[in-house]
């Protein structure tokens, strides 16, 4: 059997900055997309390659906590340095390993290139366990039911 894909399960829409913009700005753009997390890229040779990702949680401690303007502070001040990237062509359950032994909550996807195409987070895996839960909870029922209408 071929294993599900990070491809056919992570989110393609995904909201970016880079490394130099200005913490202020981050959050303006995670409030306006609704996120509570940036991939930072950078360009190079015409891709854009994840190579951190910056958190609300990263925007409070390095600003809130510090007690500092966030005028002062860089995505690349408070992004976190450590970033774990999955392939697309990856199984889910090979990512999902990888993002338990780092422990993380999401993950960027690449292509071969390492180009950024989106990312995978454990609530996309949730919603795809929960539909398939669902079938087969409708599975059971069905069963049930024939085998009810069988014996009348």
């Amino acid at each position: 059997r071929t294993p599900m894909t990070v491809r056919a399960l992570c989110n393609h829409n995904v909201a970016t900055t880079s490394r130099n913009a200005g913490v202020a700005d981050a959050a303006a753009l995670m409030r306006a997309e609704h996120v509570g997390d940036l991939i930072v890229v950078e360009e190079r040779g015409g891709k854009r390659v994840p190579v951190g990702i910056l958190t609300d949680r990263d925007i409070v401690v390095a600003v809130v906590a510090k007690r500092v303007a966030a005028s002062d502070v860089t995505v690349g001040d408070a992004m976190s340095g450590e970033l774990l990237t999955v392939r697309e062509d990856n199984g889910v359950e090979h990512a999902l390993r990888e993002m338990r032994r780092v422990g993380v909550r999401r993950a960027p996807v690449v292509d071969g290139s390492g180009s950024l195409i989106g990312v995978l987070s454990i609530d996309d895996v949730i919603d795809h366990v929960a539909v398939q839960l669902g079938h087969i909870a409708d599975i059971i029922r069905v069963g049930q039911r024939a085998e009810a209408d069988h014996r009348r």
